[in-house]
């Protein structure tokens, strides 16, 4: 052996004796394994002590080293890897987790060393971003999720995969990102901002404390990726993309390239297994020839060997070969994958090629076997064996933790093309209302579940009530992962002119709508269905839609105009038709939009003659609608001085829970009756009239935490803590603490606040607990 085989462990000594051993200079090893000479560098003097599997191997071949000493060389590294630890935020974990690995992944070796050495030099003030670009079918995808697994151990405080959809129609908006990226790190959905500003900032903010690595895949363009990236902080950002985003300063930049034809056929080699392609070595080269060396295009054509495993490779290159001017495609451009897209196509039997095609017509990032089987005319469990054989032959992409598949985008374009020359307009349109129609059928019947005026266990009116989901949390599960099937369903309807089933399936959301109000697609929806009302010539159901929708745009999207306008138009069609329940509703979300606008006195004087309209109203809609006015009323008149007032309106509140509202539930009225008296404590906390005040604070967060609602809970712990440490109690210390800590975990904007009562019962040397 060259320079004897030092003792394993100590990696960079024997491979400094090694190089020596072998007469090269780091500067020659370097060019014979592709491995950087800083790196070189850094492994022999001990700061790198335990290299990646595949750097290894490569200095191992460039040292011609034999078996024995490889293994050893390998040992030594393996001694001083970095132990990945657990975390909730690891690879294959977590709501935004890392993809899984592609076990046969192949090449790449310098740009991945490259990488390695980003990922060292990433520290504290400078947070390493690399821009991996390139034509479309080069492997960007495969490459940064690889780059990510063989990076992990690096960067203990999480991982994180985010696809920004950059070739869709309408890519992931900078907004929505930041919400799903705060989301992952923790952030309840109502603690996130609604600005795209305040959300990067936030970001940012909590990213910059971690050591992290993210990948952004499928970017559109500079200005939807540059909110996303970290300004500070030791984290590592990978960002995939088919443009070159040249706008985007101080990044480090991975151009792939085409495989070289080695490459190419070991690519070939791992998916279909070496003995196949030793048994036709020329065939296999030439087949990586017309494949143009493009790792999509060899990975397909390798998968389709795989799925029969008797056939030559021969044989298929005969077939390739025959196809002429459409193979040259696969060297040009978009069209270089389309002619391998193709033959995998061909080669699928007639019910998965239909299932391929028509869930190209799904809306949304991915489809269930149910949307499948609607677009596809299938029975569900048919639909079920074709996605997973399309899964298996590459051309579907199945998620981890869910029945639910999706497509790569250019196969996803590829599809819809097929749909286009196959199945025509008219089928295609029997195809996409037949889903509609079921979509909004089911998606009714499951929003019905959260409807206190329509109470029950079976599915009324589902499209199949063996399969409906059975239970509000059930239900739930379906309208949330369902939700853009289901929105598409409601705007086809309504494009259609089927004016009624828009109607009802809003109306079943009314109550639902309320859990979920940071989903900004409520605005759309009562949009539609206001307008749907108003083409009915229904003014009484116009009035009680664009309530909703004044609803939506004071809660939702934060627009105070477009909410004012919206309850203004209700208030006119309610007065139209004499609905006085409507009329109360449009009051009061009219005053909500005022008071956002600062136009406080005309906010009161809507409010006040809102509960003037609604004490007239008998029926349990009309009592909850006026609980709703007075409270509202009662927190305006606090806020602007007028205590007394206020406790003698929440006063009359509590005293309508008290006496019950038939037709509603003990649970609802109980949370009622517990925003009530969270009010009139705080009516009493600024009449200083502290011990009156904590009895109703204790009893409304009591309410709150049996009915799990955490938001309400913790502003009610804060203001009991507020009042009790305006007596000096032993426990406001405490309380106070744990709500600090609980509205800063949901990012509430109170946290100041508790924080600031915290700090000054501590300054009082009050009594502690």
């Amino acid at each position: 052996m060259r320079g004897g085989t030092p003792f394993a462990g100590d990696f960079g000594r024997q491979l400094r004796n090694l190089r020596v051993g072998c007469g090269l200079s780091q500067e020659a090893l370097s060019h014979a394994s592709g491995v950087s000479v800083r790196a070189l560098a850094d492994m022999e003097r001990g700061r790198t002590r335990g290299p990646q599997r595949r750097t290894v191997q490569a200095l191992a071949e460039a040292l011609g080293l034999d078996a024995i000493e490889a293994a050893s060389l390998e040992r030594s590294a393996a001694a001083g890897r970095p132990r990945r630890r657990a975390a909730t935020t690891a690879a294959g974990t977590g709501p935004l987790a890392l993809p899984r690995d592609i076990q046969d992944f192949t090449a790449r070796g310098p740009a991945l060393s490259r990488l390695l050495e980003l990922a060292q030099d990433a520290g504290p003030g400078r947070p390493a971003i690399t821009v991996v670009s390139g034509q479309p079918g080069l492997g960007k995808t495969a490459f940064a999720v690889h780059a990510a697994h063989r990076l992990a151990p690096h960067f203990p405080d999480g991982q994180f995969a985010l696809d920004l959809h950059g070739m869709d129609p309408e890519p992931t908006t900078p907004r929505d990102a930041l919400a799903r990226l705060l989301g992952a790190m923790g952030v309840a959905d109502v603690a996130i901002p609604a600005g795209t500003d305040e959300r990067s900032g936030l970001w940012r903010s909590l990213a910059g404390e971690r050591r992290m690595l993210l990948l952004l895949d499928n970017t559109a363009g500079e200005s939807q990726v540059g909110p996303l990236l970290p300004s500070t902080g030791p984290s590592l950002t990978i960002v995939t993309s088919r443009r070159a985003l040249a706008g985007l300063e101080s990044v480090h930049r991975t151009d792939l390239a085409l495989l070289r034809r080695e490459e190419a056929v070991e690519l070939l080699a791992r998916i279909i297994g070496p003995d196949r392609v030793r048994a036709e070595t020329q065939a296999a080269r030439d087949l990586a020839d017309l494949c143009g060396y493009l790792p999509l295009a060899v990975r397909i054509a390798g998968q389709r060997l795989l799925s029969r495993p008797h056939e030559r490779i021969a044989k298929l290159v005969i077939r390739l070969t025959a196809e002429g001017r459409r193979l040259d495609g696969l060297q040009a451009g978009s069209l270089q994958v389309r002619a391998a897209f193709a033959l995998s196509y061909r080669q699928l039997p007639l019910a998965s090629r239909t299932l391929l095609r028509r869930a190209a017509l799904a809306a949304g990032a991915d489809f269930s076997p149910e949307t499948g089987a609607l677009l596809s005319g299938l029975t569900h469990d048919e639909a079920v064996s074709c996605a997973e054989e399309l899964t298996d032959a590459g051309l579907l992409r199945s998620d981890p933790a869910a029945e639910r598949y999706s497509f790569h985008d250019l196969l996803r374009l590829y599809a819809a093309e097929q749909a286009d020359a196959e199945d025509g307009p008219e089928v295609r349109d029997a195809a996409l209302d037949r889903t509609a129609h079921w979509m909004l059928r089911r998606a009714t019947a499951a929003a019905l579940h959260f409807d206190v005026d329509h109470e029950r266990t079976a599915s009324h009116g589902d499209p199949d009530p063996d399969g409906a989901p059975t239970g509000r949390e059930e239900a739930r599960a379906w309208l949330e992962a369902e939700r853009a099937q289901w929105l598409a369903a409601l705007r086809r309807a309504h494009e259609a002119g089927r004016h009624r089933q828009v109607l009802d399936a809003a109306e079943a959301m009314h109550w639902f709508s309320d859990l979920n109000q940071h989903w900004e697609q409520w605005v759309e929806v009562f949009r539609r269905s206001a307008d749907s009302a108003r083409r009915l010539g229904s003014r009484q159901e116009e009035a009680v839609h664009l309530n909703y929708l004044a609803w939506a745009y004071n809660l939702c999207l934060h627009d105070p105009h477009a909410a004012l306008t919206a309850a203004d138009g209700a208030l006119a069609a309610a007065l139209e038709c004499g609905d006085g329940l409507q009329q109360g509703w449009a009051l009061g979300y009219g005053a909500g939009a005022l008071h956002r606008l600062g136009r406080t006195r005309e906010a009161e004087e809507r409010l006040r003659e809102g509960a003037r309209c609604l004490t007239s109203q008998v029926s349990p809609q009309g009592r909850l609608a006026e609980l709703t006015i007075l409270n509202a009323l009662g927190t305006l008149l606090r806020q602007t001085g007028r205590a007394a007032e206020a406790l003698d309106v929440h006063r009359r509140s509590e005293r309508i829970c008290r006496a019950g509202v038939p037709g509603r539930t003990e649970e609802v009225i109980a949370l009622y009756h517990a925003v009530a008296r969270q009010q009139i404590g705080n009516d009493l906390a600024a009449l200083r009239r502290w011990e009156e005040a904590e009895a109703p604070l204790r009893q409304a967060l009591a309410a709150f935490d049996a009915a799990q609602m955490r938001v309400w809970s913790e502003q009610a712990r804060l203001d009991l803590g507020q009042v009790l440490g305006a007596t000096g109690h032993p426990e406001a210390r405490r309380t106070l603490l744990a709500a600090r800590d609980a509205l800063a975990a949901l990012r509430s904007p109170r946290q100041a606040e508790a924080a600031e009562a915290l700090a000054a019962l501590d300054e009082a040397g009050a009594f502690t607990a």
